[in-house]
């Protein structure tokens, strides 16, 4: 089954250095201007509250603007990610600029071997991640045995229920449900050009293996591994065009539904504590 980390890691291998240049990242706007944050974490800030002085972990940080963002605003960080050509984007960005970051090559299995356990006060997942891991419960209890008791989970994903829904055939296309809901053991394969950046890069490693898990699944896994949930929101946007041409943006660089977007629940933020 540990084939599926080879084809996806030569798929975001192949597409990292074209998010590094994409407008979609901002890599130019963050170095430039030093009280910059990514779009993500922007949105996150109000429930986020003050980090200043935490020791966070961003697990699956990809190309690392919301690991540098998470920095700015006190942090002390490191990311990790099972992509090298991702942490070399993420390594320039951050010597660019001028922020010490200690950036881990792994699998989120392997967090607590790189990381060791109970030393963070603050684990980090950002959008678009939990989609790439087969089990929610081995990843809850990562999550748990690398925060301190008291330590602090904050996570904004990807509505499982946004995961579900077909794909779109038009602007005209109905919202329907086309995929599982739930976790399932064997992964839905994709074989799809491109990527959700604008890029004219055209690539050759387009398959990727993903799982969707249940909202109720991953609180479970998680009270399961003794956190207690202390905050959970659901949002009606997302940010990226997931349901090409039925989407529109709005002013915070968020896209949600044209008609109705109270319809669908397309991301949420979760947050936990570890029982002390």
């Amino acid at each position: 089954m540990d084939d599926y980390l080879d084809i996806n890691r030569a798929n975001w291998d192949e597409r990292a250095p074209a998010h590094a240049v994409s407008e979609g990242y901002a890599v130019r706007r963050l170095v430039s201007d030093p009280a910059a944050l990514s779009g993500v974490v922007e949105f996150d800030r109000p429930l986020l509250g003050d980090i200043a002085g935490l020791r966070g972990v961003h697990l699956q940080c990809h190309i690392g603007t919301d690991t540098l963002s998470l920095h700015r605003l006190g942090a002390r960080m490191s990311g990790l990610d099972f992509s090298p050509a991702a942490l070399h984007e993420a390594r320039a960005l951050a010597a660019e600029a001028g922020a010490e970051i200690d950036y881990v090559e792994s699998t989120v299995d392997g967090a607590v071997a790189a990381f060791g356990a109970g030393g963070f006060d603050l684990v980090y997942t950002g959008i678009g991640a939990l989609c790439w891991l087969p089990r929610i419960r081995d990843w809850a209890q990562t999550v748990a045995t690398l925060l301190r008791p008291g330590g602090r989970l904050f996570i904004r994903e990807g509505h499982p229920m946004l995961w579900a829904m077909a794909d779109p055939t038009g602007p005209e296309s109905p919202v329907a449900v086309g995929y599982t809901y739930f976790e399932q053991p064997d992964a839905v394969v994709w074989d799809e050009p491109g990527t959700y950046v604008e890029t004219e890069v055209e690539f050759k490693h387009n398959v990727t293996h993903s799982w969707n898990h249940g909202l109720g699944e991953i609180v479970t896994a998680l009270l399961d591994v003794g956190m207690v949930i202390t905050g959970l929101v659901e949002h009606d946007s997302v940010p990226w065009e997931a349901l090409p041409g039925l989407m529109v943006l709005d002013e915070r660089g968020e896209w949600r539904l044209r008609e109705n977007p109270e319809r669908l629940a397309a991301s949420y933020t979760l947050q936990a504590v570890k029982a002390r």
